[in-house]
């Protein structure tokens, strides 16, 4: 078989593969779809706690490395707790530092491990340390729960009282409000602080009132000693989302308290972000292929094939009453749409239509436009506000060609122009969750000026397109953990009075 009969072959395929393309998209949007329900219940609601009845007894883990300018920003944060200081306990791994940082940690009163170790270099592997001495000195279970923070972190003077309050109802893992300290220090900056409070909106809130299970982002979060009774097992390049998928899979909640507040350095260069999206798109799709297939076993058989990792305190029983089975029911749904929603976060549903993409609309239809050529073909196309202003501005210019190797470039050149017109409308169109964020969380956010909020929300969406790209690259690119560095000297005191300034 010859070239042009093998192009031949493929673009007679392009109908049928159409077809095909079409059922993918409608599937991915069936098993989508539900997340608009979530934007609704964000919008209206979030889970509220009683105020605790027990204080309990915690344990506070900060791994850092040369974080000098922040450590001690973030300890006398917490000494500023409004919760009984003898049922804390911090403990710093300076990690690889080559600074005082753990020097710093000391001074203001935290137990400090300092670890130094060239070829295990992720977050994970630091806590894998730090709880490693902590069993030897204390016992891991000497502990109720244990709260993770990163270095550049500051507590709002309320937030281990709110956290004890999910923490008293029975909650065993449970996320907070992640503010941002420099939202206004740059446009890079603020598309972080904004991606925090979308993923509040959009995800935490509607999840924590569904009792479902919500992902864990890195930092602010409290769990119960249970979770390491056997050790610290996330070393991957992001620990949070590998500890996200083990819990969901393990059955466990992870709920939200909207009332613990906390705030964080974001980046602001550019090649630092970029940096760290890398890291955190390679992580997202190992996380995928290590939790993606005991996830959808869940999603049928519930826990018949799940190992418990974790003695979570359920002794088996028998079902006694009415009750009894239908809550073992309820449960059971609870855990499988739980496994279900984890997983259609893990999976790279970016990559899946970019391939499909590259197959059907450039390479198939490229060859179908080389036999059969192109009649009356609209150079641009699309439904997006954007497409339509185009054809306002430019008309509905169309093209004929004759079949052949022009026809098969143009049409191929005619796609990725369809393509880059899309990706442009719908980024354009995301400007709007900016103004609806600023809205609805504008008693939150730091008070910036009218022109920058406008500056931000058009910039906004660049860490949508950020992501997309770096989850293509982390295909192919091997991707090793870097610290990013953290120099705000912004304190809680500071961020209080701007708040009673306001």
């Amino acid at each position: 078989m010859n070239f042009l009969s093998i192009i031949e072959t493929i673009g007679n395929s392009y109908l049928k593969s159409r077809e095909i393309y079409n059922i993918i998209g409608i599937v991915l949007g069936i098993l989508t779809i539900y997340k608009s329900v979530y934007y609704a219940i964000g919008f209206l609601f979030t889970r509220k706690f009683k105020p605790a009845t027990n204080k309990h007894k915690y344990a506070i883990l900060i791994a850092a490395r040369n974080e000098k300018f922040v450590i001690g920003n973030l300890l006398d944060s917490i000494k500023k707790q409004d919760y009984p200081s003898d049922l804390l306990t911090t403990f710093v791994v300076a990690d690889n530092c080559t600074d005082n940082t753990a020097e710093i940690a000391r001074k203001h009163g935290a137990i400090c491990y300092e670890r130094f170790d060239n070829e295990h270099k992720t977050k994970g592997f630091a806590m894998q340390y730090l709880l490693e001495q902590i069993e030897k000195d204390y016992g891991r279970m000497s502990f109720e729960g244990y709260f993770i923070f990163d270095a550049d972190n500051l507590l709002n003077q309320n937030f281990i009282t709110k956290m004890n309050d999910a923490f008293d109802s029975g909650e065993k893992i449970i996320t907070s409000y992640r503010n941002t300290k420099n939202f206004d220090e740059n446009w890079i900056a603020s598309t972080y602080a904004l991606h925090w409070i979308r993923s509040i909106r959009c995800n935490h809130r509607a999840r924590s009132v569904l009792r479902l299970a919500t992902n864990i982002q890195g930092t602010g979060f409290l769990f119960a000693s249970e979770i390491v009774k056997n050790g610290w097992k996330y070393t991957s390049l992001t620990e949070d989302r590998a500890l996200t998928a083990d819990a969901v899979a393990q059955g466990y909640q992870i709920t939200y308290q909207d009332e613990a507040e906390f705030f964080d350095e974001q980046p602001t260069s550019l090649r630092v972000a970029l940096r760290q999206r890398l890291r955190w798109s390679k992580g997202h799709l190992l996380a995928f292929a290590e939790s993606g297939p005991s996830l959808f076993l869940n999603i049928f058989f519930g826990k018949l094939f799940v190992k418990e990792k974790w003695n979570n305190d359920k002794k088996a029983k028998k079902q006694k009453t009415l009750k009894d089975f239908l809550l073992s029911i309820l449960e059971s749904i609870r855990h499988r749409f739980a496994s279900f929603d984890t997983l259609m976060q893990l999976t790279p549903i970016v990559v899946i239509n970019l391939v499909r993409w590259i197959l059907v609309s450039v390479i198939i239809y490229a060859c179908f436009s080389s036999v059969y050529g192109l009649e009356n073909v609209s150079i641009i196309t699309g439904n997006t506000w954007f497409a339509k202003a185009l054809v306002l501005l430019f008309g509905k210019k169309r093209l004929t060609l004759s079949p052949g190797i022009t026809a098969f470039f143009v049409s191929a050149l005619l796609a990725i122009l369809a393509r880059f017109i899309y990706r442009i409308g719908t980024y354009l169109a995301k400007c709007w969750v900016a103004v609806y964020l600023f809205i609805v969380e504008g008693h939150r956010i730091k008070k910036i000026s009218f022109w920058k909020k406008c500056l931000y929300t058009l910039t906004w969406p660049t860490f949508d397109i950020i992501g997309r790209y770096t989850i293509y690259a982390a295909l192919f690119v091997k991707v090793t953990w870097k610290p990013i560095p953290h120099n705000s000297q912004i304190t809680i005191d500071d961020i209080d009075k701007s708040k009673k300034d306001n």
